[in-house]
């Protein structure tokens, strides 16, 4: 007996509900950063609720006037490629320049399974933020870097310390995070220095 379940029918809405499921891996995807409880590994579902979360909440102080709406979509759908690539370290250069090529592919095959005009919009809308030359997409970049450096300074260091971070790497490789959000950014920068007075980063 053939246990392979084929998608129920739903009229017009099939390859909509077919790519909900296919999405909801996304669940299953770890981060490297922990929750606050030094729990488990958030997953990138957790994360994207978080990022678009920050976007409504942090919109005031963005540099630039930003579409939210648009950004808010930006952050539910920019780490879908995960599902078929997996999470990489944002300090790890290498194996992000070699994975970028696997994420245009998953973010084709993966968008792919909508109709049009979505699958074509949605796949635009996640160009636009890898490619981080838009107000909304540089907003939505700093977001996407800054949030994990909350969580590690609410949770001495834990995937910095894990993964032998030094504050210099925190500072460069976020640097544009200061662009989209100065006055956050000031902050942040204090409690970085902070944090490796702790022994948190290297």
């Amino acid at each position: 007996m053939n246990s392979a379940i084929s998608p129920a029918d739903f009229g017009n809405m099939t390859d909509i509900v077919v790519f909900l499921m296919e999405v909801d891996k996304l669940k299953n995807v770890e981060r490297r950063t922990r929750l606050l409880n030094h729990g488990r590994h958030e997953n990138s579902a957790e994360h994207s609720w978080h990022f678009a979360l920050a976007a409504l909440s942090l919109a005031p102080f963005a540099s630039e006037e930003v579409d939210i709406h648009r950004v808010i979509k930006m952050a539910l759908l920019h780490d879908i490629v995960e599902i078929d690539v997996g999470d990489v370290l944002v300090y790890d250069l290498a194996a992000r320049e070699a994975i970028a090529l696997k994420e245009a592919q998953a973010a084709k095959r993966l968008f792919g399974l909508l109709p049009a005009p979505q699958n074509e919009q949605f796949l635009t809308l996640w160009h636009e933020y890898e490619a981080g030359i838009t107000a909304d997409a540089k907003f939505a970049g700093a977001l996407d870097r800054v949030l994990p450096i909350l969580l590690n300074l609410h949770n001495e260091g834990q995937s910095w310390r894990e993964n032998n971070i030094t504050l210099q790497q925190v500072l460069s490789r976020n640097a544009k995070v200061g662009e989209t959000l100065p006055e956050l950014w000031q902050h942040v920068v204090t409690q970085l220095h902070a944090a490796h007075e702790k022994g948190w980063l290297r």
